[in-house]
């Protein structure tokens, strides 16, 4: 496992399925940790295990983690990140977010959402709004480094089924406002980074 050997600052880490960008975060939790016994570093997962085949993933993932960077710790939240990342934020640690996909897809497609009527719908879209201001907020104003991952599915072709269209409009919408809040933007394609934005 390599080193990033870069500055450590806020980034978004954009990538399909299997590019590289979690083993990037990790990459950066790891030499923040290296860099001293000061520092802390916490994952916020966004996953939710909600068949067999999802909680063998999540499972495989915390044991690869545990032996790649025995130091990160872990924190579970699919739903309130913005509340997570501002109670875990210091100066002495940098906190990982992986993913934000996952954390859209508990937003916009909840268990349930199919039985729900148009009011509901509009309340729980209203309440994401509040829920993703509130995290571009805490991005800007957290005192250490924050590593955001999420998926780049944009590239394909277009969803034939409305919800779908809807979900990666949505996604992209939401990678354009952290990218925009953060000093730092990486694509990875192959496990190769690709810089978009660099700090000033």
């Amino acid at each position: 496992m390599n080193s990033v050997s870069l500055s450590i600052t806020t980034e978004l880490i954009l990538g399909g399925q299997k590019s590289g960008k979690s083993r990037r975060a990790e990459l950066l939790a790891r030499d923040w940790l290296a860099q001293s016994s000061d520092h802390r570093a916490v994952l916020i997962a966004t996953g939710r295990a909600w068949d067999d085949e999802m909680r063998e993933r999540i499972a495989r993932h915390q044991r690869d983690r545990a032996e790649r960077v025995p130091g990160l710790q872990t924190v579970e939240e699919p739903h309130d990140v913005a509340a997570a990342l501002t109670r875990l934020s210091t100066p002495h640690t940098l906190v990982v977010v992986d993913c934000l996909t996952l954390w859209l897809t508990h937003w916009t497609m909840p268990m349930g959402v199919e039985s729900m009527n148009l009011e509901q719908k509009q309340a729980l879209a209203l309440d994401w709004k509040a829920q993703k201001a509130m995290f571009l907020v805490a991005i800007g104003q957290s005192p250490g480094p924050v590593v955001l991952v999420g998926n780049e599915i944009g590239l394909g072709v277009i969803p034939m089924g409305r919800e779908v269209r809807v979900f990666v409009d949505a996604l992209g919408t939401l990678n354009q406002q952290v990218a925009q809040v953060c000093p730092r933007v990486t694509l990875m394609a192959a496990g190769l980074p690709l810089t978009l934005k660099e700090p000033r």
